[in-house]
């Protein structure tokens, strides 16, 4: 029987740093050959671009984008084809990277993974699950008890981190570099208080993770005993349709090292839309050129005023030739000078387009809002 690949997914609520410490990782993989699947929230690729950036034009690394939708979702018809492309390749790659969307439970791709059309080429090394650790100990993902509605926005942004912890095995506390002792373990008691059975956490100092923490740590291998594999049986979750896999061969719940087994819950999933269909994103875009720091203003009153939880994107200013860059995550905006010569989506050169991601967000308001604060009209 041939090896399998094996496949580590990297989840994590939107701005995270999913994409930042991916960068990192590929920039420190050494001699692994890696496939790369990129899932964004959106119709616009902007973490794709970046991810190449960091390849540096690497012919062993391969990057795919999946851009708007959630990738191995109902209704999504290219990540199976993708992975099966990548099979036939086996002799190019050691090892694959998915990055979810910040709207996405890596149960999704687990779920495929053990499926019929690639059990037989792949197996799940690890799920990591990237944290906005000042965001985390801000209490931005406590649920309001006062508030009987599910769908309110505490309440789905604290289900969707709750959910992405639970199915994860390592948590990487990201963005630490101005926190303190008492602060990180105050952060790590929440971690485990949310998720108590995530089997290691990690810190990521300047956004930078060992590539031995990350990639290879056969979390889900099947462990030969007695001449005889040894599994676990899965769980459902509590969801109507569910059930435990057919083939339950394929996972050993995480026997590791000598620990007890850890097993996780694999969803019927629906597309995200149709379990909450709150979340939305959606591109303005303008052709005027910008000035960073009125449009950085911008973004942080307008983020006070819509429920927008995710900016990002690149535009095009006055005082550089090349895109600034935008990173958005709730009130907290930088705009950077991008290190590529050129947006590969961006034409002419004087075009910039924004991302934005939230929860029954008002485009047409947020376009005139911004308009209003830039002087200039988006679209």
């Amino acid at each position: 029987m041939q090896a399998l690949i094996p496949v580590t997914v990297v989840t994590g609520f939107l701005g995270s740093g999913k994409t930042t410490l991916l960068s990192s990782l590929l920039e420190r993989r050494q001699t692994r050959r890696l496939a790369i699947l990129i899932n964004e929230f959106g119709e616009v690729s902007i973490d794709g671009p970046l991810i190449r950036q960091a390849a540096d034009g690497d012919d062993l690394v391969q990057i795919h984008d999946f851009a708007y939708g959630l990738i191995a979702y109902g209704d999504d018809e290219k990540f199976i084809p993708t992975m099966q492309a990548i099979a036939k390749r086996r002799a190019n790659f050691d090892h694959v990277l998915i990055e979810t969307s910040g709207l996405a439970l890596p149960t999704a791709v687990m779920e495929l993974l053990q499926g019929p059309e690639l059990a037989n080429d792949f197996i799940l090394d690890a799920t990591l699950a990237v944290v906005d650790t000042p965001l985390l100990l801000t209490d931005s993902f406590e649920r309001n008890r006062a508030e009987s509605n599910s769908h309110s926005v505490e309440n789905s942004v604290a289900s969707m981190f709750e959910q992405q912890l639970e199915f994860s095995d390592v948590v990487v506390l990201n963005k630490i570099d101005e926190l303190n002792e008492d602060q990180l373990l105050k952060a790590e008691t929440q971690i485990r208080a949310r998720a108590p059975n995530v089997r290691f956490l990690e810190l990521a100092y300047k956004a930078q993770l060992d590539v031995r923490l990350a990639l290879g740590l056969r979390l889900h291998q099947p462990t030969l005993m007695n001449n005889k594999h040894r599994y676990t049986v899965l769980p459902t979750m509590p969801e109507s349709g569910s059930s435990p896999l057919a083939n339950q061969s394929l996972l050993n719940g995480h026997s590791h090292s000598g620990m007890s087994s850890h097993s996780h819950g694999l969803a019927t999933h629906k597309h995200f839309h149709e379990q909450d269909p709150g979340w939305l994103s959606f591109v303005v875009r303008t052709t005027e050129l910008q000035n960073s720091a009125i449009l950085q203003q911008a973004l942080v009153e307008i983020a006070k005023l819509e429920p927008v939880l995710r900016t990002k994107g690149f535009i095009r200013t006055e005082n550089t030739a090349q895109a600034m860059l935008v990173q958005g995550v709730r009130t907290r905006v930088t705009v950077n000078e991008s290190t590529e010569n050129k947006h590969e989506d961006a034409q002419p050169e004087t075009k910039s387009e924004l991302v934005f991601i939230g929860y029954h967000l008002n485009r047409n308001h947020i376009a005139k809002l911004l308009a209003d604060m830039t002087n200039s009209v988006w679209r």
